[in-house]
């Protein structure tokens, strides 16, 4: 049996001493571990309780954001509808103002229909350039439908048609004189084609007869002229119409005659081959408010 050398002992004493240090180490080590794993629990739990506070509160405030846009959207409408009505009241009071500033006879049916009254006067007149008229007295139109008549006979001019103004306006008096005049000479045959005072167009100021150099004076033999041809094809451009065509049940057939009534209202005839008479006077009367329209 070998000796036991003497550094034995204390060889055997490190190695239970490192192995004390290596346990001391390990036990510490597994304290950190767990304390450290305990912390960050709590930590976790922390956070995800702020978050979950956090996502509550968001969602919160994405309702209180929606119910404002909605609250918003709901003031919006309300300022839209006001600001609508407010328009519509405005468009109102100017329709009205309009209207109130419109003489209400303009567009009456008063062939044998309406009666004008005596002193009737339009609001107002102007001379027709003379350079449009074939007659010797001055002829005059109501001040609102000349810059209509002066574009009528400027555009036929450039056409190459030779369009005159063979009578404008007339009043009652005027009117008295010439039917008075026409039953002297054709008794009561006159009636056919003559207006008796307060029922005739002219009186408004918004009539007038047109005449060319193709034939003298007013008469049937204008509808074979090319001054009625172009009339039926372009008048209604600018606002007139013929008042009495062929059968109708006021007057002979007048093609010289055209009276003004507004670009809507002729070109709605215009468009549905119809008449002035032809329309009731209620649906004649929508289109008043915009007679002076271009």
């Amino acid at each position: 049996m070998m000796k036991k050398q003497w550094y034995q002992p204390l060889i055997t004493l490190g190695i239970v001493i490192i192995v004390l240090e290596v346990l001391s180490i390990v036990s510490s080590v597994g304290y950190f571990l767990i304390t450290d794993f305990k912390l960050t629990k709590k930590s976790l739990a922390f956070y995800q309780n702020i978050t979950k506070n956090y996502q509550l509160s968001l969602e919160n405030k994405i309702k209180e954001n929606e119910l404002l846009k909605q609250q918003i959207a709901q003031q919006e409408q309300i300022v839209a509808n006001l600001n609508s009505n407010l328009n519509s009241l405005a468009e109102n009071v100017t329709q009205i103002v309009k209207l109130e500033n419109l003489d209400e006879e303009l567009l009456k049916k008063y062939s044998k229909v309406y009666f004008l009254n005596e002193n009737y006067v339009p609001k107002s007149l102007t001379k027709i350039d003379s350079k449009y008229v074939d007659n010797a007295k001055d002829q005059y139109i109501l001040t609102n439908v000349w810059p209509f008549l002066s574009a009528l006979l400027s555009q036929a001019q450039k056409d190459g048609v030779d369009l005159k103004i063979r009578w404008a306006y007339r009043s009652f008096l005027e009117q008295y004189q010439l039917k008075t005049a026409d039953v002297m000479t054709f008794g009561t045959g006159a009636n056919k084609f003559t207006a008796d005072q307060g029922y005739s167009e002219h009186q408004l100021g918004t009539t007038v007869d047109f005449t060319t150099s193709e034939f003298n004076g007013n008469s049937a033999k204008f509808a074979q002229t090319k001054a009625y041809r172009w009339l039926l094809e372009n008048a209604y451009k600018y606002g007139f119409i013929l008042s009495y065509p062929q059968n109708n049940k006021y007057y002979v057939f007048e093609p010289w005659h055209w009276r003004f009534v507004g670009i809507k209202l002729a070109t709605k005839l215009h468009q549905e081959n119809k008449y002035f008479y032809d329309l009731d006077q209620r649906e004649i009367d929508q289109y008043l408010i915009s007679i002076f329209d271009w």
